[in-house]
């Protein structure tokens, strides 16, 4: 079988797209149940706003948290597969704990089992794209897994929302369906995902967060961690967009709608996005980013319609699309190659927590003083946000 012709770029390998069709299978697994969940447990649970809050920071929080190591723990064993295995594996584990839930501690037990999943999988994940794609391409491989990861984030709610509407709006009945395409992840990983063998020996086992190393990094550095911070201190769990929905007067079928809104316009503008900021300062777009968060959050706020609610979950996306990916890029433009791996698990370390305080305290907001001053502190901390990363350009442009 002739091989690609002269000059032209290799192909992109099979390892890549079956994890991305692991990917696809298993965000479409999670969506479906992440788009219910939070009326489960209000609903049927009879959950405080408190409640889920604590739930979804505590969950988003571990998985932060579990990534920033088991990274490292793929290099000290020298192989990626068995912990991608171990990582979906978990999360598949979780699934069926959902629908067959009667207490919320039993749902906070699924939702941590499956982010522990997640955060297992997630580096050992790009690592092994980043072994087996060829240099030219490498750019390409984790865009292909990221898009198709994507797809299934934008397909969960949909199906959540054609079940639903099938099932007479049930929401256990539904959840039993997400075990299917997660079961079909981790025998897609199983079957498909080849690894290739490791020429040099493992490294040794370390941690990635080093207290001696915390000087050496630049006040630059600092500064994204600090405007990182306080931006997700503004950016709490989208359960509460989810609640949003169904207060404004959402059938509970189409609840899930919200978070198609917000897949759809995070999926349109990722890239481009990506793409301006090699081209534009990133903190110019990263403070769009801020400035479509306050947007959103202000009408999210004083929405009083099925639309308003639709139009801030768009906002919202938007503002995912301008500065996750952006945020990772400063971090990386601020430290030197040698410790870059230490950087971004402070940097994940720290968003753990401030995530984990912002769903808690958006939970207590809107419980204590109602929905809208909810949305208008995510608003004003966005604000204080934009008003550091403000500062800091001033301070890079000062003679």
């Amino acid at each position: 079988m002739p091989g690609p012709a002269a000059g032209s770029p290799p192909r992109i390998p099979r390892t890549v797209w079956a994890l991305g069709l692991v990917s696809l299978c298993m965000d479409l697994s999670s969506e479906l149940v992440h788009s219910l969940l939070p009326l489960l447990l209000v609903g049927s649970l009879g959950a405080s706003m408190l409640t889920v809050g604590l739930i979804e920071g505590l969950a988003e929080a571990t998985a932060l948290l579990v990534k920033v190591f088991s990274g490292a723990f793929s290099d000290f064993i020298g192989r990626r597969k068995g912990l991608l295995l171990l990582g979906y594996g978990l999360a598949a584990l979780s699934k069926p704990l959902f629908p067959l839930a009667g207490s919320t501690d039993l749902v906070l037990g699924a939702r941590l089992l499956d982010r522990v999943g997640k955060g297992i999988r997630g580096a050992p994940r790009d690592a092994l794209i980043a072994d087996v794609a060829p240099a030219a391409i490498r750019g390409a491989c984790f865009g292909l897994r990221q898009s198709m990861d994507t797809v299934g984030a934008f397909f969960g709610p949909i199906l959540a929302i054609g079940l639903m509407l099938a099932f007479a709006a049930n929401i256990t009945l539904v959840l039993w369906f997400a075990v299917l395409p997660a079961l079909a992840a981790v025998a897609l990983l199983w079957i498909g995902v080849s690894e290739p063998l490791r020429e040099k020996p493992a490294k040794p086992l370390r941690s990635p967060i080093k207290l001696r190393w915390l000087g050496q990094f630049s006040p630059a550095y600092w500064w994204v961690v600090g405007i990182g911070a306080v931006f997700t201190l503004a950016r709490f769990s989208e359960a509460f967009l989810l609640l949003r929905a169904q207060q404004q007067g959402f059938a509970i079928s189409w609840v899930p709608l919200v978070m198609v809104a917000m897949a759809a316009a995070y999926m349109l503008c990722a890239y481009p996005a990506g793409k301006w900021s090699d081209r534009l300062e990133r903190s110019t777009l990263l403070a769009a980013g801020l400035l479509l968060l306050i947007a959103a959050d202000l009408v999210l706020a004083w929405a009083d319609s099925a639309a308003l609610v639709l139009l801030g979950s768009a906002l919202w996306g938007l503002h995912m699309g301008f500065s996750q990916g952006i945020l990772a890029a400063m971090v990386a433009d601020t430290t030197p190659a040698e410790l870059k791996g230490s950087a971004f698990g402070l940097f994940n370390l720290l968003s753990g927590i401030a995530l984990l305080l912002a769903s808690v305290g958006a939970g207590w907001l809107w419980q204590s003083y109602g929905a809208a001053m909810t949305f208008q502190a995510g608003a004003g901390l966005a604000a204080a946000a934009l008003l550091l990363l403000g500062l800091r350009r001033r301070r890079l442009r000062a003679p």
